[in-house]
């Protein structure tokens, strides 16, 4: 694998060489950490002065993946964390599809559309509205692999402790959200926040547990998607109440009575017996948006305040993908001109021919408009750009 590691980097160091590189604010108080080819220790505590000198580092040895501190540092060439003096960070919100409940990557184009949706959401039902999050402040960024990334940069949120970002992550995970009091309120129009968010998916809710019932397409990826988000939901909070496939069917058995559900509607939640917390639970849970988490622990990376970060213009050294800015109009999946990573991330050569043979099976991968399904021992031709994708997820091998 050593041959094919060199044939990477020398690859990657082209990109660096001639690539418009991404200038982070206030750069010189940023520190940098890189992560050699073929299983070296990162370089960390890095501190350059201008992009030029970051390209011409990356010139000279280039790195399998780059990062750049999401803090302001008054040293951040200092060894010791102490040292460095903290003078604030940015607001980073980090969604990558390996966090949803019931979503893998080995569906590699789905998993990016269920992540971007999440993504958008985050912004137009959370930091927008409810926070007053202004796009000026705002850097949106494709992670150049599984998600997408949220740079808040308002001047004034800059000294944000770690337990005042904890509170917006609890907000936007709706812990501690009085379920049975919004839907209380259900036929008020004027409900705003969570208690919105939670009156208008009761009724897309109500129509999924009567698909799981009546078997319909689909419905078992529903049922555990379901149970999935539950499981994720109940894990953070520490509870354990219902969350089987088995509770979900049920409660699905009891949607399926128009009378039942009409009083439901008018607050009647007794209705539902001992399933009324579960069909509560089921609510916050798909209404919230999953945070990716920092390193191994369950903290999410927006409370992180000594957070590196991918660069944006670096390659992804896990996907061969670029790390890629975007206006936040093209987050919205369902604009008029929605950002597709498939179509735009891909830059290492979209003509030079390379074979591969798959190593796996039931992995789908799409490049621009061809889609791929592996099958072990498969052997197919690609482009540059796919072969370093299939090759650096370990998803195919160079022949």
């Amino acid at each position: 694998m050593a041959a094919g590691w060199a044939r990477f980097a020398h690859r990657f160091g082209q990109y660096y060489q001639h690539a418009p590189l991404w200038s982070p604010p206030r750069i010189k108080t940023r520190e940098w950490m890189f992560i050699p080819f073929g299983g070296a220790p990162p370089l960390r505590h890095k501190s350059f002065s201008t992009v030029a000198q970051v390209q011409s580092f990356l010139s000279q040895r280039a790195m399998h993946s780059c990062f750049y501190s999401t803090a302001y540092w008054r040293r951040p060439y200092e060894l010791k964390m102490a040292e460095k003096l903290w003078q604030g960070a940015d607001l980073i919100f980090d969604l990558d599809g390996d966090h949803l409940p019931g979503v893998t990557d080995r569906d590699f184009p789905g998993m990016l559309a269920v992540i971007q949706d999440q993504a958008w959401a985050l912004w137009n039902d959370f930091l927008e509205p409810e926070f007053g999050f202004k796009e000026d402040h705002l850097q949106v960024t494709f992670s150049g692999h599984r998600g997408f990334h949220l740079h808040y940069r308002d001047p004034a949120l800059f000294h944000l402790d770690s337990e005042a970002r904890r509170e917006l992550v609890s907000h936007i995970r709706g812990e501690g959200v009085d379920v049975q009091g919004g839907l209380a309120r259900y036929h008020d129009q004027q409900a705003k926040g969570w208690t919105q968010r939670i009156r208008d998916g009761m009724d897309a809710m109500i129509d999924t547990l009567r698909e799981i019932h009546r078997g319909s397409d689909g419905s078992t990826s529903e049922l555990r998607r379901l149970e999935s988000e539950l499981q994720s939901m109940q894990d953070r909070e520490g509870t354990t109440s219902q969350r089987s496939a088995a509770a979900i069917r049920r409660l699905a058995e009891l949607m399926d009575h128009d009378q039942r559900v009409a009083r439901l509607k008018d607050g009647k939640f007794e209705v539902l017996g001992n399933y009324q917390a579960l069909f509560l639970n089921l609510l916050k849970a798909d209404a919230s948006v999953v945070l990716g988490s920092a390193g191994e622990t369950d903290e999410v990376v927006t409370i992180d305040v000594r957070r590196q970060i991918r660069w944006p213009t670096s390659l992804h050294g896990k996907s061969g993908m670029r790390v890629s800015e975007f206006p936040l109009s093209r987050l919205d999946p369902d604009g008029h001109d929605p950002y597709n990573p498939l179509n735009e991330a891909f830059v290492l050569g979209l003509d030079q021919t390379a074979e591969v043979e798959w190593t796996v099976d039931d992995a789908i991968a799409q490049f621009g408009d061809r889609r791929l399904e592996s099958s072990i021992g498969e052997r197919i031709q690609v482009h540059e750009s796919a072969a370093t994708f299939l090759v650096l997820k370990g998803w195919a091998q160079l022949v």
